[in-house]
C-alpha cells in the first residue's frame, strides 16, 4: 500500500491562495493515478480533482473549476493542488488518493489529510 502523506494546509482569508502538496517515500507516484478529495463537517468526502497516470488527463469538480490546479513533479515525487480564489465553502480536510484510475472505488491508499479553513 502506499503511504501518502499531504501538507500545506492553513488558516487563508477568502480570496487567498494555498497549494496542497501529496507526497510519497518508498513509492513512485508516476505510476499511479493521483486524486484529491475533501470532506467538510457534516459532509460526505467528494472529489475535487484526479490526474491520471497513464495519459495525464486532468479533471476538476465543476465547483473547483477556473480555482484550482493539479501537477505533477515526478522529480519530487509529489503532486501538487494549487488552490486559488478561496471561499469559505472550501473549508474542509483535504485528502490525497492513489489508485488506478479516476473512478473513486480505484483509489486504495489514501494520506491522512490537511485541514483547509477559508476565514476572515
Amino acid at each position: 500500500q502506499v503511504q501518502l502523506v499531504e501538507s500545506g494546509g492553513g488558516l487563508v482569508q477568502p480570496g487567498g491562495s494555498l497549494r496542497l502538496s501529496c507526497a510519497a517515500s518508498e513509492f513512485t507516484l508516476a505510476d499511479y493515478t493521483i486524486g484529491w478529495f475533501r470532506q467538510a463537517p457534516g459532509k460526505e468526502r467528494e472529489g475535487v480533482s484526479c490526474i491520471s497516470k497513464n495519459d495525464g488527463i486532468i479533471g476538476y469538480a465543476d465547483s473547483v473549476k477556473g480555482r484550482f490546479t493539479i501537477s505533477r513533479d515526478n522529480a519530487k515525487n509529489t503532486v501538487y493542488l494549487q488552490m486559488n480564489s478561496l471561499k469559505p465553502r472550501d473549508t474542509a480536510v483535504y485528502y490525497c488518493a492513489a489508485g488506478e484510475t479516476c473512478n473513486y472505488r480505484s483509489f486504495a491508499s489514501w494520506g491522512q489529510g490537511t485541514q483547509v479553513t477559508v476565514s476572515s
